[in-house]
């Protein structure tokens, strides 16, 4: 079963990966996006998210559609928090199943790619000598 979530609560990582198996598939890929302490040689205090949420929950949706429709996958789960995240702390989990692993990793990389280019969810990096909001970013992480 499909499913698409914003929350600002933490995220249970297994739970969202085990929400997507059916038994006709032999993979899962699980991808845990988190906070790390450096980007781009700036020490990261925190992050923040916000979203439009209607729009991003919409968008979501649709990328479930598409990708389930160029890859060859079953079911898909997104959960992104929204909020103040800590260093460490999970800001997006993605799980694809398909019967196949392949197709599961490349429809998981597809789908954290465009999530970031076309969803409507900003984070700011509060480093500690400044901050900036960030927009969807194309590459890396």
């Amino acid at each position: 079963m499909d499913f698409f979530e914003l929350t600002t609560e933490p995220i249970d990582i297994t739970g969202v990966a085990r929400r997507v198996v059916p038994p006709e598939c032999g993979a899962t890929v699980t991808l845990d996006g988190y906070v790390r302490r450096f980007t781009k040689g700036r020490e990261t205090l925190h992050l923040v998210y916000e979203a439009y949420e209607a729009m991003a929950l919409k968008e979501l949706d649709k990328l479930i559609m598409e990708a389930k429709a160029d890859f060859e996958i079953a079911n898909v789960g997104i959960v992104h928090r929204l909020g103040k995240l800590e260093i460490g702390e999970t800001s997006v989990v993605i799980s694809v199943a398909a019967p196949h692993r392949k197709a599961a990793f490349a429809a998981c990389e597809w789908l954290i790619r465009e999530l970031k280019r076309r969803v409507p969810i900003w984070k700011k990096e509060v480093y500690a000598d400044g901050e900036v909001w960030v927009e969807g970013e194309t590459a890396g992480g």
